[in-house]
């Protein structure tokens, strides 16, 4: 088990308000101690290759890899075009992956939002088809597609149309690939869907490639019923705060011992502060303390 972070905290301010460049951030994070650095596509001002070595030549100075590129494709668009788009954008971050991390390297996918005029069994077949016409490319790369359990992109206007473990299992089940195509586990994402996230690790556990080790906390007095949606998830809101990774609704006792079981090898990800870089520092050394628990005999 290796150990990365990715800055929650910071996804707005380089990403969209571009007040922070990845540059930045990738300085501040040798105070965490962290092996690996999670990137996400909208941190890039550039796909050109000088750009992005620069952006590898920056994490490799740290001492660190850079293990997952987090992706966001909307694969569920009514519009055929758009469709085609969110494709061809999908194999370019597969390329900017390899370039980024090397052979092995995981480049997350997503299904797309849940729009409500998609029925889901088309939903499900358009998601994998996409994922089908990607294998080859991330095959040629050497690259590991991710398909996480999300919620949705800061940029969406509709949750995830996989968000619920049922939906998720349908699509990743279909997909027969073991080589280039695995699991991106969430255990928050769960919780925030209304699934236990236990239950999902237990069915998907020897499909998991990348992992995100968040925490989720209630703010007193609040219950997860009282978050409870019409549609029957958990939507994020003012209640439901993002923490210091195990000291949440997470049991990461035994989210460890699982993985420990199928001899997990991968990345853990903390997605953590939202408090600042000493919460996030504070999760990175849980992680490592797990590690010490569970994986010290791996």
């Amino acid at each position: 088990m290796k150990i990365a972070a990715f800055p929650k905290c910071y996804l707005d301010d380089i990403s969209h308000r571009r007040t922070m460049t990845v540059f930045e951030w990738i300085e501040m994070s040798r105070m965490l101690e962290a092996e690996g650095l999670e990137m996400y596509e909208g941190f890039f001002t550039s796909l050109e290759d000088g750009y992005i070595d620069s952006v590898g030549e920056a994490i490799a100075a740290t001492g660190c890899a850079m293990p997952m590129l987090c992706c966001s494709p909307d694969f569920t668009n009514v519009d055929p075009d758009a469709r085609k788009r969110a494709i061809d954008h999908e194999a370019e971050m597969i390329r900017v992956t390899r370039r980024l991390g090397g052979p092995g390297a995981a480049c997350r996918v997503l299904s797309g939002q849940r729009y409500p005029e998609v029925p889901r069994e088309q939903g499900v077949e358009w998601v994998v088809n996409a994922i089908e016409i990607l294998l080859p490319v991330a095959r040629e790369y050497g690259v590991v597609l991710a398909m996480e359990n999300h919620y949705k992109d800061g940029h969406w206007h509709w949750p995830e149309f996989a968000q619920k473990m049922d939906v998720f299992l349908e699509i990743v089940n279909a997909i027969q690939e073991r080589s280039c195509f695995g699991v991106q586990y969430d255990p928050s994402n769960a919780i925030v869907a209304g699934d236990d996230p236990i239950e999902l690790l237990e069915r998907v556990k020897d499909r998991v490639v990348t992992m995100h080790a968040s925490d989720r906390y209630l703010e007193p007095g609040a219950t997860l019923e009282d978050l409870r949606q019409s549609d029957g998830t958990i939507g994020y809101f003012d209640k439901l705060k993002h923490g210091v990774t195990g000291k949440g609704l997470n049991d990461y006792d035994r989210i460890f011992s699982i993985l420990a079981a199928q001899h997990y090898r991968g990345w853990v990800s903390i997605e953590d502060g939202m408090n600042g870089m000493d919460e996030m520092k504070e999760s990175i050394d849980f992680l490592k303390r797990m590690r010490e628990k569970y994986f010290r005999k791996s």
